[in-house]
């Protein structure tokens, strides 16, 4: 008497039978406990199937019990060009012991003669249930330990982004008046016969020093290469003005108007670093800043006029750099970080 095996997927569960399934586990085992008195030809053609498929799972059950009840698996038994057993061993090995990658794994089996592909070592590590690296450890922790972006000292890191948000036509959007008003309207309005444009956005350029959070802020109307450099200009003879003299790395997103040449060229002595795309977070001090920007300024009250907001946005980085308190340090402000001050700072919430 042979042995039946009971195939489990990729995620530890049996197959799942489709909904129009004539016989499921239950349904099998019934019919065997009623084809033990009636003819199979009967109890088919009463649980509408055919008399064949009824006998398969009689004579499985009489070989292999309710085991035998269960769904096989749909793998053939002879793959010729499956890959060696001794192959699937070393890959097992080198992803439980060295924690290496699909990619990594790859690279060290072609230079040691066997030739494979990455698509094929990825279905191996998720056949064996290691495609994660938390499955690696037995009690699942993830052992991937996050780096900090930490900057040692004042200018090391300085960090740049860009944040978009709609402007505020006259007399105030649809925050002021709701939505469905005409101030409403008019700020998503395309371009008509009367040569009515839309509002458009205001881009807001922010530089942030990793080490001191020094912050400053401008409002802009566009996002090019153009503005990025005279905004980088006036950042830079921002943090002169506090003490940061040099600055050593300015750290960017993918924008367009950092991926261009003009801009990497203006940065003179400071070296550019554009992080990983579609990663926010190795930016993310400069990224944090944009969300106490919009949480505590731009969203926090009703604007009648862009320029009003943008007149706010002047006072409170004043506010943000010499009144606020800030947790990194140590629940005093940016500015306090040593004993050199500017003269020429106005009072906040003028």
């Amino acid at each position: 008497m042979g042995v039946a095996k009971q195939t489990i997927n990729s995620k530890g569960t049996s197959p799942v039978t489709h909904r129009n399934a004539p016989l499921t586990v239950e349904g099998r085992r019934r019919l065997v406990q009623r084809c033990r008195h009636r003819p199979i030809a009967h109890v088919a053609a009463e649980m509408g199937i055919s008399r064949q498929c009824a006998s398969k799972w009689i004579n499985r059950h009489h070989l292999y019990g309710d085991l035998g009840l269960q769904d096989r698996s749909s793998a053939p038994n002879h793959q010729p060009n499956a890959t060696a057993t001794g192959v699937v061993a070393e890959i097992e090995s080198m992803r439980r012991t060295r924690k290496w990658s699909a990619s990594r794994i790859t690279f060290e089996l072609c230079t040691g003669g066997t030739v494979i592909s990455r698509r094929t070592v990825t279905k191996i590590l998720r056949g064996l249930g290691l495609h994660r690296r938390r499955f690696i450890d037995p009690n699942g922790e993830n052992n991937r330990k996050p780096q900090v972006i930490v900057a040692k000292r004042p200018g090391q890191m300085v960090h740049v982004d860009v944040k978009k948000v709609g402007r505020i036509p006259v007399g105030g959007g649809w925050r002021a008046h709701g939505r469905g008003s005409e101030q409403s309207k008019l700020s998503q309005r395309r371009k008509s016969k009367s040569k009515q444009r839309r509002v458009g956005y205001t881009y807001l350029h922010s530089a942030i020093d990793g080490n001191t959070r020094l912050a400053y802020t401008e409002a802009r109307d566009n996002e090019t290469a153009a503005t990025a450099i005279d905004f980088m200009n006036n950042a830079r003879a921002f943090f002169a003005a506090h003490g940061i003299t040099r600055i050593e790395r300015v750290i960017t997103d993918n924008g367009s108007c950092y991926r261009a040449v003009d801009f990497t060229a203006s940065l003179r002595e400071s070296r550019h670093y554009r992080i990983k795309p579609y990663t926010p977070k190795h930016n993310g001090k400069v990224e944090r800043y944009n969300r106490i920007l919009a949480e505590e300024l731009l969203y926090s009250r009703e604007y009648t006029s862009e320029q009003q907001r943008r007149t706010a946005v002047e006072v409170w980085n004043v506010h943000y750099n010499y009144h606020r308190p800030h947790s990194t340090r140590g629940g005093r402000p940016p500015a306090a970080y040593r004993r050199h001050r500017v003269t020429n700072v106005h009072a906040s919430y003028t």
